[in-house]
C-alpha cells in the first residue's frame, strides 16, 4: 500500500511559495541542483527523487499512477496547499498524472519536452549492459566507466547513467532500480489513456527545438486536453534542453510562474 511506503526523498532551498521539481528516467535530484539555486532566489524548490531513483525507496510498482500518489502522499505531509511543480521527461508525466487525478492540489505546471503520448523505446541498449556489470568485482568507479565504453561510447550518456552508481560500506551499489525498470519500461514509455482527462490551470510546455520528442501532433493532443497550455520553445536544444541551455530554460520557467 502507498500509505505503508517512506516519503519521496526530497531536498528544500530558498524561500517563498513552494515548485515541486521532478526529474526525469534514470537521474535525480541531483541533476537539478544547479538549477534550484538560480529558481530559490524566487520560490521554495523542493527537488525531489522519484520511486526506485536516487535517495527514495525501491518499490516493485513503476506506473504513473503510483509515482503521482508517492507526490501526492508528500505535498499533503509537507502541508503545501497550490503547489507548483515542474516536471522533465518522466518527470513530467508524473506531474501531468498528478494535476489530472488530484485537481486542486497543483496551481500550476511546467512540463519539460515531454507530452502526454507514448514514445517507442526499450533502452535495452544502455539497461543491458548495465546490469552486466559485476559490482562486486569494481575497484573503481574508472573501472565502472571503462567496461561501460564499448557498449556506451558517448562520454556525457555514460557519466549521466554513473552517477548512479554509489560506494558504501558493502561494496558498489545502484541508486537506480534498474531491473523494475527495465521489466516496467513499457509503461514507462508508454501513457494511458487521456479519455476524460481536461486540465484548466496554467500550464507551460516548454521543448528543445532540436528535440522529436514534442512536434505538431503532440502539440494538438496538449491542446486537446490542456485548455491553458502555453508552447515555449528552446533554440539549439534537444531533448535535455535545461543541461544544453540552462540560462533560456531557467529565464522561460521563471517568467512563466511569475507572471501566471
Amino acid at each position: 500500500m502507498t500509505a505503508d511506503l517512506p516519503l519521496l526523498h526530497h531536498v528544500v532551498s530558498g524561500q517563498g511559495e513552494p515548485l515541486l521539481v521532478l526529474h526525469g528516467l534514470f537521474g535525480s535530484g541531483k541533476n537539478w541542483q544547479s538549477h534550484a539555486r538560480r529558481i530559490a532566489e524566487h520560490f521554495s524548490i523542493h527537488v525531489v527523487d522519484l520511486r526506485n531513483h536516487g535517495d527514495s525507496f525501491h518499490a516493485e510498482d513503476m506506473s504513473y499512477p503510483a509515482m503521482a500518489a508517492d507526490v501526492q502522499r508528500l505535498i499533503e505531509t509537507l502541508g503545501i496547499e497550490g503547489c507548483r511543480v515542474l516536471g522533465h521527461s518522466m518527470g513530467g508525466k508524473v506531474a501531468m498524472t498528478l494535476a489530472a487525478r488530484y485537481p486542486g492540489l497543483v496551481s500550476q505546471l511546467v512540463v519539460a519536452d515531454i507530452a502526454p503520448v507514448s514514445y517507442f523505446h526499450d533502452y535495452d541498449d544502455l539497461l543491458d549492459p548495465v546490469l552486466a556489470l559485476p559490482l562486486a568485482e569494481l575497484q573503481s568507479r574508472a573501472q565502472a566507466d571503462l567496461a561501460l565504453r564499448e557498449n556506451i561510447p558517448e562520454d556525457p550518456l555514460r557519466a549521466f547513467l554513473l552517477q548512479n552508481l554509489q560506494r558504501d560500506a558493502g561494496g558498489w551499489r545502484w541508486r537506480v532500480n534498474w531491473r523494475v525498470i527495465q521489466r516496467e519500461m513499457e509503461s514507462l514509455t508508454g501513457f494511458e489513456s487521456l479519455a476524460g482527462w481536461q486540465i484548466d490551470l496554467p500550464t507551460l510546455f516548454i521543448r528543445g527545438a532540436r528535440s522529436d520528442y514534442v512536434g505538431d501532433a503532440e502539440l494538438e493532443v496538449i491542446q486537446r486536453h490542456f485548455s491553458r497550455a502555453e508552447i515555449a520553445t528552446v533554440d539549439d536544444a534537444g531533448h535535455w534542453l535545461h543541461a544544453e541551455q540552462p540560462e533560456a530554460f531557467v529565464g522561460a520557467v521563471l517568467e512563466f510562474l511569475r507572471r501566471s
